[in-house]
Protein backbone atom coordinates (compact mmCIF):
# COMPACT_ATOMS: atom_id res chain seq x y z
CA UNK A 1 0.00 0.00 0.00
CA UNK A 2 1.14 3.32 -1.11
CA UNK A 3 2.75 5.49 1.92
CA UNK A 4 0.40 8.68 2.28
CA UNK A 5 2.90 11.75 1.69
CA UNK A 6 2.52 15.76 3.20
CA UNK A 7 1.52 17.66 0.17
CA UNK A 8 1.91 21.39 -0.11
CA UNK A 9 -0.01 23.28 -2.91
CA UNK A 10 1.05 27.12 -3.85
CA UNK A 11 -2.33 28.69 -5.50
CA UNK A 12 -6.01 27.76 -5.14
CA UNK A 13 -7.18 28.07 -8.52
CA UNK A 14 -8.30 25.20 -10.73
CA UNK A 15 -5.46 23.02 -11.11
CA UNK A 16 -4.58 23.21 -7.11
CA UNK A 17 -8.34 22.84 -5.82
CA UNK A 18 -8.55 19.99 -8.01
CA UNK A 19 -5.25 18.35 -6.76
CA UNK A 20 -6.42 19.27 -3.30
CA UNK A 21 -9.59 17.48 -3.42
CA UNK A 22 -8.42 14.40 -4.74
CA UNK A 23 -5.04 13.91 -3.14
CA UNK A 24 -7.00 14.68 0.35
CA UNK A 25 -9.53 12.06 -0.29
CA UNK A 26 -6.98 9.51 -1.10
CA UNK A 27 -5.28 10.43 2.48
CA UNK A 28 -2.85 12.43 1.93
CA UNK A 29 -2.04 15.72 3.91
CA UNK A 30 -2.71 18.54 2.03
CA UNK A 31 -1.64 22.32 2.83
CA UNK A 32 -2.62 24.59 0.44
CA UNK A 33 -1.46 28.51 0.19
CA UNK A 34 -2.41 31.42 -1.41
CA UNK A 35 -1.47 35.08 -1.63
CA UNK A 36 -5.42 36.49 -1.26
CA UNK A 37 -6.70 36.71 2.47
CA UNK A 38 -10.16 35.19 1.25
CA UNK A 39 -9.29 33.07 -2.10
CA UNK A 40 -11.45 33.78 -4.90
CA UNK A 41 -11.67 33.13 -8.48
CA UNK A 42 -9.99 35.38 -11.23
CA UNK A 43 -11.80 35.34 -14.47
CA UNK A 44 -14.94 35.20 -16.27
CA UNK A 45 -17.13 32.15 -18.23
CA UNK A 46 -14.59 29.24 -19.47
CA UNK A 47 -16.27 25.94 -21.20
CA UNK A 48 -15.83 22.66 -19.90
CA UNK A 49 -15.04 19.96 -22.47
CA UNK A 50 -16.34 16.83 -21.92
CA UNK A 51 -12.69 14.96 -20.86
CA UNK A 52 -12.48 18.59 -18.51
CA UNK A 53 -16.49 17.25 -16.90
CA UNK A 54 -14.55 13.57 -16.70
CA UNK A 55 -11.74 14.79 -14.30
CA UNK A 56 -14.85 16.86 -12.48
CA UNK A 57 -16.27 13.60 -11.73
CA UNK A 58 -13.32 12.27 -10.39
CA UNK A 59 -12.96 15.23 -8.37
CA UNK A 60 -16.82 14.35 -7.17
CA UNK A 61 -18.38 17.73 -8.23
CA UNK A 62 -19.56 16.50 -12.08
CA UNK A 63 -23.09 16.56 -11.45
CA UNK A 64 -23.50 19.90 -9.16
CA UNK A 65 -21.30 21.55 -12.01
CA UNK A 66 -23.54 20.37 -14.95
CA UNK A 67 -26.82 21.60 -13.30
CA UNK A 68 -25.51 25.04 -12.93
CA UNK A 69 -23.59 25.23 -16.13
CA UNK A 70 -25.15 26.04 -19.97
CA UNK A 71 -24.51 23.14 -21.89
CA UNK A 72 -22.66 24.22 -25.55
CA UNK A 73 -23.14 22.15 -28.43
CA UNK A 74 -21.66 25.14 -31.05
CA UNK A 75 -19.12 27.47 -31.16
CA UNK A 76 -19.95 30.09 -34.18
CA UNK A 77 -18.48 33.00 -35.62
CA UNK A 78 -18.77 34.98 -38.36
CA UNK A 79 -17.18 38.40 -40.09
CA UNK A 80 -19.65 41.14 -39.29
CA UNK A 81 -19.43 43.20 -42.40
CA UNK A 82 -19.87 40.65 -45.09
CA UNK A 83 -21.67 38.42 -42.72
CA UNK A 84 -19.15 35.38 -43.54
CA UNK A 85 -18.93 32.67 -41.23
CA UNK A 86 -15.50 31.43 -40.38
CA UNK A 87 -15.98 29.25 -37.25
CA UNK A 88 -18.66 26.48 -36.94
CA UNK A 89 -17.81 23.42 -34.78
CA UNK A 90 -20.67 21.77 -33.59
CA UNK A 91 -20.01 18.56 -31.32
CA UNK A 92 -22.55 16.66 -33.26
CA UNK A 93 -20.11 16.40 -35.73
CA UNK A 94 -18.50 13.48 -33.69
CA UNK A 95 -22.02 11.60 -33.62
CA UNK A 96 -25.61 12.17 -32.39
CA UNK A 97 -24.89 11.23 -29.12
CA UNK A 98 -21.49 12.81 -28.71
CA UNK A 99 -21.23 14.93 -25.41
CA UNK A 100 -21.04 18.86 -25.49
CA UNK A 101 -19.05 21.11 -24.06
CA UNK A 102 -20.57 22.99 -20.39
CA UNK A 103 -20.37 26.97 -20.19
CA UNK A 104 -19.53 27.84 -16.30
CA UNK A 105 -19.31 31.16 -14.32
CA UNK A 106 -15.80 30.52 -13.08
CA UNK A 107 -16.85 31.91 -9.64
CA UNK A 108 -19.43 28.33 -9.65
CA UNK A 109 -16.41 26.37 -10.60
CA UNK A 110 -14.26 27.76 -8.19
CA UNK A 111 -16.99 27.38 -5.26
CA UNK A 112 -17.57 23.42 -6.18
CA UNK A 113 -13.37 22.77 -6.52
CA UNK A 114 -12.86 24.63 -3.21
CA UNK A 115 -15.60 23.35 -1.41
CA UNK A 116 -14.55 19.66 -2.68
CA UNK A 117 -11.07 20.66 -1.20
CA UNK A 118 -11.82 21.60 2.28
CA UNK A 119 -14.37 18.66 2.37
CA UNK A 120 -11.72 16.31 1.91
CA UNK A 121 -9.92 17.52 4.55
CA UNK A 122 -7.58 19.83 2.66
CA UNK A 123 -6.01 22.74 4.61
CA UNK A 124 -6.07 26.40 3.09
CA UNK A 125 -3.61 28.70 4.27
CA UNK A 126 -4.51 32.71 2.94
CA UNK A 127 -2.23 35.69 2.48
CA UNK A 128 1.11 33.24 2.43
CA UNK A 129 2.72 34.64 -1.12
CA UNK A 130 5.03 32.35 -2.35
CA UNK A 131 8.35 33.32 -4.04
CA UNK A 132 10.80 30.21 -4.30
CA UNK A 133 10.99 26.86 -3.29
CA UNK A 134 14.19 25.24 -1.53
CA UNK A 135 14.96 21.99 0.38
CA UNK A 136 11.40 20.84 0.00
CA UNK A 137 9.51 24.10 1.78
CA UNK A 138 7.60 26.99 -0.29
CA UNK A 139 9.68 30.41 1.01
CA UNK A 140 7.62 33.00 1.02
CA UNK A 141 7.23 37.00 0.08
CA UNK A 142 8.60 38.30 3.49
CA UNK A 143 11.09 35.78 3.95
CA UNK A 144 9.24 33.07 6.49
CA UNK A 145 9.40 29.61 5.33
CA UNK A 146 6.68 26.53 5.27
CA UNK A 147 7.38 23.13 7.17
CA UNK A 148 9.09 20.58 4.96
CA UNK A 149 6.94 18.61 3.04
CA UNK A 150 7.12 15.13 0.68
CA UNK A 151 6.13 16.50 -2.28
CA UNK A 152 5.51 20.73 -3.63
CA UNK A 153 2.76 21.34 -6.53
CA UNK A 154 2.97 24.66 -7.96
CA UNK A 155 -0.34 25.40 -8.97
CA UNK A 156 0.31 29.24 -9.32
CA UNK A 157 -0.39 29.83 -13.07
CA UNK A 158 1.15 31.73 -15.95
CA UNK A 159 3.27 33.97 -13.85
CA UNK A 160 4.77 31.35 -11.36
CA UNK A 161 7.81 32.41 -9.78
CA UNK A 162 8.40 28.58 -9.43
CA UNK A 163 9.06 28.76 -13.05
CA UNK A 164 11.64 31.10 -13.78
CA UNK A 165 11.94 34.91 -15.93
CA UNK A 166 8.10 35.13 -16.92
CA UNK A 167 8.02 35.47 -20.78
CA UNK A 168 6.22 38.47 -22.23
CA UNK A 169 2.60 38.62 -22.56
CA UNK A 170 1.03 37.82 -25.89
CA UNK A 171 -0.25 40.86 -27.67
CA UNK A 172 -3.92 40.84 -27.23
CA UNK A 173 -5.74 40.31 -24.28
CA UNK A 174 -9.29 40.49 -23.82
CA UNK A 175 -11.84 42.69 -21.55
CA UNK A 176 -14.24 40.44 -19.97
CA UNK A 177 -17.58 41.08 -17.72
CA UNK A 178 -20.43 38.73 -16.28
CA UNK A 179 -23.62 40.41 -17.26
CA UNK A 180 -27.21 38.91 -17.11
CA UNK A 181 -28.11 36.94 -20.14
CA UNK A 182 -30.46 38.34 -22.54
CA UNK A 183 -32.71 36.90 -25.63
CA UNK A 184 -31.82 37.45 -28.90
CA UNK A 185 -28.19 35.04 -28.61
CA UNK A 186 -28.48 31.32 -29.03
CA UNK A 187 -28.46 29.57 -25.21
CA UNK A 188 -26.47 27.16 -26.47
CA UNK A 189 -23.80 28.52 -28.52
CA UNK A 190 -20.26 30.72 -28.19
CA UNK A 191 -21.25 32.95 -30.59
CA UNK A 192 -18.33 35.58 -32.12
CA UNK A 193 -17.83 38.51 -34.09
CA UNK A 194 -14.90 39.46 -36.13
CA UNK A 195 -13.44 42.64 -38.32
CA UNK A 196 -10.50 41.16 -40.06
CA UNK A 197 -8.49 39.42 -36.87
CA UNK A 198 -8.04 42.89 -35.69
CA UNK A 199 -11.30 42.64 -33.47
CA UNK A 200 -13.56 40.26 -31.98
CA UNK A 201 -16.59 39.87 -29.43
CA UNK A 202 -18.04 37.02 -27.82
CA UNK A 203 -21.13 36.27 -26.10
CA UNK A 204 -20.91 32.89 -23.88
CA UNK A 205 -23.95 31.44 -21.99
CA UNK A 206 -22.29 30.42 -18.20
CA UNK A 207 -25.40 29.55 -16.14
CA UNK A 208 -25.67 30.90 -12.80
CA UNK A 209 -24.04 30.68 -9.65
CA UNK A 210 -24.48 28.26 -6.83
CA UNK A 211 -27.60 29.58 -4.93
CA UNK A 212 -27.89 31.90 -7.50
CA UNK A 213 -31.07 32.21 -10.15
CA UNK A 214 -29.84 34.40 -12.67
CA UNK A 215 -28.79 33.09 -15.61
CA UNK A 216 -25.90 34.77 -16.78
CA UNK A 217 -23.61 35.95 -19.85
CA UNK A 218 -20.07 36.17 -20.32
CA UNK A 219 -19.19 39.03 -22.39
CA UNK A 220 -15.99 39.76 -24.38
CA UNK A 221 -13.99 41.61 -26.28
CA UNK A 222 -10.69 41.52 -27.90
CA UNK A 223 -8.11 44.15 -27.03
CA UNK A 224 -4.37 44.89 -27.20
CA UNK A 225 -2.27 45.13 -24.02
CA UNK A 226 -0.65 48.36 -25.56
CA UNK A 227 -3.99 49.97 -25.94
CA UNK A 228 -5.16 49.13 -22.73
CA UNK A 229 -4.30 52.63 -21.10
CA UNK A 230 -6.21 54.44 -23.66
CA UNK A 231 -8.76 52.36 -23.32
CA UNK A 232 -9.82 53.34 -20.15
CA UNK A 233 -8.92 56.92 -20.73
CA UNK A 234 -11.17 57.13 -23.20
CA UNK A 235 -15.11 57.73 -22.63
CA UNK A 236 -16.57 54.47 -22.00
CA UNK A 237 -18.93 55.41 -24.23
CA UNK A 238 -16.86 55.73 -26.95
CA UNK A 239 -15.73 52.10 -26.48
CA UNK A 240 -19.49 51.20 -26.70
CA UNK A 241 -19.83 52.59 -29.49
CA UNK A 242 -17.03 50.78 -31.46
CA UNK A 243 -18.57 47.43 -29.73
CA UNK A 244 -22.21 48.15 -31.33
CA UNK A 245 -20.39 48.73 -34.91
CA UNK A 246 -19.15 45.48 -34.95
CA UNK A 247 -22.19 43.28 -33.60
CA UNK A 248 -25.98 45.57 -33.18
CA UNK A 249 -27.21 42.96 -30.92
CA UNK A 250 -25.28 43.26 -27.96
CA UNK A 251 -26.63 46.37 -27.69
CA UNK A 252 -28.67 45.34 -24.03
CA UNK A 253 -25.40 43.40 -22.73
CA UNK A 254 -23.83 46.81 -23.22
CA UNK A 255 -26.38 48.73 -21.22
CA UNK A 256 -25.14 46.27 -18.15
CA UNK A 257 -22.01 48.54 -18.57
CA UNK A 258 -21.82 51.87 -16.87
CA UNK A 259 -18.05 51.92 -16.34
CA UNK A 260 -14.73 50.71 -17.36
CA UNK A 261 -14.45 48.87 -13.65
CA UNK A 262 -17.55 46.88 -14.71
CA UNK A 263 -14.80 44.88 -17.26
CA UNK A 264 -11.63 43.05 -16.67
CA UNK A 265 -8.63 43.17 -18.84
CA UNK A 266 -6.91 39.56 -18.99
CA UNK A 267 -3.41 38.95 -20.79
CA UNK A 268 -2.36 35.66 -21.97
CA UNK A 269 0.89 33.95 -22.29
CA UNK A 270 2.05 31.29 -24.50
CA UNK A 271 4.71 29.42 -22.89
CA UNK A 272 5.55 25.69 -21.59
CA UNK A 273 8.33 24.34 -19.47
CA UNK A 274 10.61 21.80 -20.75
CA UNK A 275 10.76 20.05 -17.60
CA UNK A 276 7.44 20.02 -15.44
CA UNK A 277 8.99 18.01 -12.38
CA UNK A 278 12.08 17.86 -10.95
CA UNK A 279 12.89 16.40 -7.36
CA UNK A 280 9.91 16.73 -5.06
CA UNK A 281 8.25 19.07 -7.37
CA UNK A 282 5.13 19.19 -9.70
CA UNK A 283 3.90 22.27 -11.76
CA UNK A 284 0.27 21.72 -13.26
CA UNK A 285 -2.00 23.94 -15.21
CA UNK A 286 -0.54 27.14 -16.66
CA UNK A 287 2.34 27.30 -14.44
CA UNK A 288 3.32 24.10 -17.03
CA UNK A 289 1.71 25.44 -20.21
CA UNK A 290 -0.61 28.65 -20.65
CA UNK A 291 -1.74 29.98 -24.23
CA UNK A 292 -4.26 31.80 -25.72
CA UNK A 293 -8.06 31.15 -24.48
CA UNK A 294 -8.60 31.02 -28.67
CA UNK A 295 -9.07 27.02 -27.81
CA UNK A 296 -10.62 27.44 -24.72
CA UNK A 297 -8.66 24.63 -23.02
CA UNK A 298 -7.42 26.60 -20.32
CA UNK A 299 -9.28 24.92 -17.08
CA UNK A 300 -9.51 21.53 -19.03
CA UNK A 301 -5.78 21.31 -19.01
CA UNK A 302 -5.45 21.90 -15.57
CA UNK A 303 -8.35 19.30 -14.47
CA UNK A 304 -6.66 16.78 -16.52
CA UNK A 305 -2.99 17.43 -14.90
CA UNK A 306 -4.46 17.15 -11.83
CA UNK A 307 -6.25 13.90 -12.32
CA UNK A 308 -2.87 12.65 -13.94
CA UNK A 309 -0.80 13.57 -11.03
CA UNK A 310 -3.05 11.98 -8.16
CA UNK A 311 -3.01 8.69 -11.03
CA UNK A 312 0.28 8.85 -11.39
CA UNK A 313 0.63 9.11 -7.38
CA UNK A 314 -1.55 6.18 -7.14
CA UNK A 315 0.14 3.99 -9.43
CA UNK A 316 3.59 4.59 -8.05
CA UNK A 317 5.02 3.60 -4.93
CA UNK A 318 8.37 5.57 -5.44
CA UNK A 319 7.61 9.32 -5.46
CA UNK A 320 10.21 10.14 -8.22
CA UNK A 321 8.40 7.36 -10.50
CA UNK A 322 5.22 8.91 -9.51
CA UNK A 323 6.30 12.59 -10.76
CA UNK A 324 8.21 10.87 -13.92
CA UNK A 325 4.76 9.16 -15.07
CA UNK A 326 2.95 12.23 -14.57
CA UNK A 327 4.95 14.14 -17.01
CA UNK A 328 4.69 11.49 -19.24
CA UNK A 329 1.11 10.64 -19.41
CA UNK A 330 0.58 14.40 -20.00
CA UNK A 331 3.41 15.05 -22.67
CA UNK A 332 1.81 14.55 -25.86
CA UNK A 333 -1.34 15.96 -25.00
CA UNK A 334 0.17 19.32 -24.03
CA UNK A 335 2.19 19.40 -26.73
CA UNK A 336 -0.69 19.07 -29.31
CA UNK A 337 -2.85 21.70 -27.96
CA UNK A 338 0.09 23.92 -27.64
CA UNK A 339 0.85 23.78 -30.85
CA UNK A 340 -2.68 23.99 -32.04
CA UNK A 341 -3.24 27.08 -30.31
CA UNK A 342 -0.37 28.98 -31.51
CA UNK A 343 -1.35 28.48 -35.13
CA UNK A 344 -4.61 29.38 -34.52
CA UNK A 345 -4.47 32.57 -32.29
CA UNK A 346 -3.09 34.38 -34.96
CA UNK A 347 -6.33 34.27 -37.44
CA UNK A 348 -8.33 35.52 -34.18
CA UNK A 349 -6.43 37.85 -32.67
CA UNK A 350 -3.60 39.58 -35.02
CA UNK A 351 -3.17 42.46 -37.41
CA UNK A 352 -2.78 40.72 -39.99
CA UNK A 353 -4.58 41.22 -42.92
CA UNK A 354 -3.50 38.31 -44.81
CA UNK A 355 -3.75 35.60 -41.94
CA UNK A 356 -7.45 36.81 -41.68
CA UNK A 357 -8.24 36.51 -45.49
CA UNK A 358 -6.71 33.01 -45.43
CA UNK A 359 -8.94 32.22 -42.42
CA UNK A 360 -12.13 33.81 -44.23
CA UNK A 361 -11.49 32.33 -47.69
CA UNK A 362 -9.29 29.40 -47.62
CA UNK A 363 -9.42 27.32 -44.26
CA UNK A 364 -12.70 28.49 -43.26
CA UNK A 365 -14.16 26.37 -46.77
CA UNK A 366 -11.92 23.78 -46.30
CA UNK A 367 -13.11 23.54 -42.39
CA UNK A 368 -16.69 22.66 -43.88
CA UNK A 369 -15.05 19.64 -46.14
CA UNK A 370 -15.20 16.08 -44.49
CA UNK A 371 -13.15 14.89 -42.47
CA UNK A 372 -12.12 18.31 -40.81
CA UNK A 373 -15.84 19.10 -38.97
CA UNK A 374 -15.35 15.92 -37.09
CA UNK A 375 -11.56 16.70 -36.42
CA UNK A 376 -12.29 20.41 -35.30
CA UNK A 377 -14.75 18.99 -33.04
CA UNK A 378 -12.70 16.16 -31.50
CA UNK A 379 -10.11 19.14 -31.22
CA UNK A 380 -12.48 21.35 -29.36
CA UNK A 381 -13.85 18.71 -27.24
CA UNK A 382 -10.09 17.61 -26.05
CA UNK A 383 -9.82 14.67 -27.14
CA UNK A 384 -7.33 14.21 -29.34
CA UNK A 385 -4.16 12.46 -27.98
CA UNK A 386 -5.79 12.84 -24.45
CA UNK A 387 -3.84 10.06 -22.40
CA UNK A 388 -4.59 11.59 -18.94
CA UNK A 389 -6.72 8.03 -18.18
CA UNK A 390 -3.92 6.14 -18.48
CA UNK A 391 -2.28 5.35 -15.25
CA UNK A 392 0.54 2.77 -17.02
CA UNK A 393 3.50 3.52 -18.88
Amino acid sequence: MRAKLDIAIAGCGVAGLSAAAMLARDGHRVVMFDKLAAPEPIGSGIILQPVGLAALDAVGVGDAMRALGAPIKRLFGKVSRSGRTVLDVRYAALGADAASGLAVHRGALFQLLYDAAKDAGAEIVPSREVLAQENGAFVFVDGARSARFDLLIDALGMRSPLCGKVSEPLAFGALWANLDWCEGFAPDTLEQRYEAARMMAGVLPIGRLPGGTKTQAAFFWSLKGADHAAWRAAPIEAWKEDVLRLWPDTAPLLAQIDAHDDLVFARYLHRTLSAPVARGLAHIGDSWHCASPQLGQGANMALLDALALVRAIEARNDLADALALYARMRRWHIRLYQLASFLFTPAYQSDSAAIAWLRDWIVAPLARVPPAPAVLAALVAGRLAARWARSSD
